[in-house]
């Protein structure tokens, strides 16, 4: 079996050398030539998984190790008849931490604030969840909204009441253009006028959540203090707005070792189950061992 995996996939070599020849690529330019005669193909968020890139080639599985799916046309995978898998929750962990810390670099106060503190998470999936339960170890008041998921642990609140009762908000939704409740440009003109000045606002989710024009104008006009992992239109990142900025990242919240591992692993699960093959492998014996950093 020929196997197409983008080179910067953690412990492929790992989990699927023993099933065939594995060809390492760079994602950002995979090319149709490349995965014609593969059976399986193995992405992260930076390839565009499409119908020109997969049409009338011999794939039958393709696995993204990223939350998000948006980089696939799940409609032409389903159209191919390609069996296809995400990782969902698989570097959730690494992503709240990120969260934390970059409140605490902003903000190192927050550990003795406690309930003085609100925390609004916008999206209360797997990073959301993970987050306010981080977010509460540390006696913040965490309130959440997601129209399509309720948290017993916090208050479930409207975007508006978020919006204006919070004094730090982060962003964990997929980027969605359609549907009942589209998340494209959620956060516009109208989202940040309800903000009030000092409220905090953190995206590690997708860039084109926020809108960037809105968001330099709420900049200029409040000097609010924003954290950016992703960017509306990268790889091309405005330096104009980075200057703005209090952190920014280049989308890697949820790049942890652990994070990537887990990602490979639960493909490598969903790939034996297509294939038929038994799952025998776990990424925690590839992770160094603290004694190895610590004696």
């Amino acid at each position: 079996m020929k196997i197409v995996a983008d080179e910067n996939l953690a412990f492929t070599d790992y989990f699927f050398s023993e099933f065939g020849d594995i060809q390492h690529k760079a994602g950002r330019t995979l090319t149709h030539a490349d995965v014609k005669d593969a059976e399986a193909l193995l992405v992260r968020s930076v390839t565009a998984v499409n119908e020109s890139l997969i049409e009338n080639t011999a794939l039958k599985y393709v696995g993204s190790a990223t939350i998000g799916t948006d980089h696939l046309d799940i409609a032409a995978l389903e159209k191919q008849g390609i069996t296809w898998a995400n990782a969902a929750g698989c570097n959730a962990q690494a992503v709240a931490e990120y969260v934390i810390t970059a409140l605490l670099h902003l903000d190192a106060n927050l550990l003795e604030q406690q309930e003085k503190f609100t925390l609004g998470i916008v999206g209360l999936g797997n990073v959301g969840k993970r987050l306010a339960y981080m977010a509460q170890l540390f006696g913040w008041n965490v309130i959440g909204f997601d129209p399509y998921v309720k948290l017993d642990t916090i208050e479930n609140v409207s975007l508006e009441t978020l919006l204006h009762q919070a004094n730090a908000i982060s962003i964990h939704v997929p980027l969605t253009k359609n549907g009942e409740h589209p998340t494209y440009h959620l956060f516009d003109e109208k989202a940040f006028a309800a903000l009030q000045p000092d409220t905090i606002l953190i995206n590690s989710a997708r860039g084109p959540v926020v809108k960037e024009a809105a968001l330099m104008e709420d900049i200029q006009r409040t000097q609010r203090k924003v954290v950016l992992d992703v960017f509306e239109h990268e790889p091309i990142i405005s330096e104009e707005l980075l200057n703005m900025l209090a952190l920014a990242t280049p989308h890697i919240a949820g790049y942890s070792l652990e994070g990537k591992a887990r990602g490979t692993q639960m493909i490598y699960e969903t790939f034996c189950q297509e294939f038929g093959y038994d799952i025998n492998k776990r990424f925690e014996t590839q992770l160094p061992a603290c004694e190895d950093y610590f004696s």
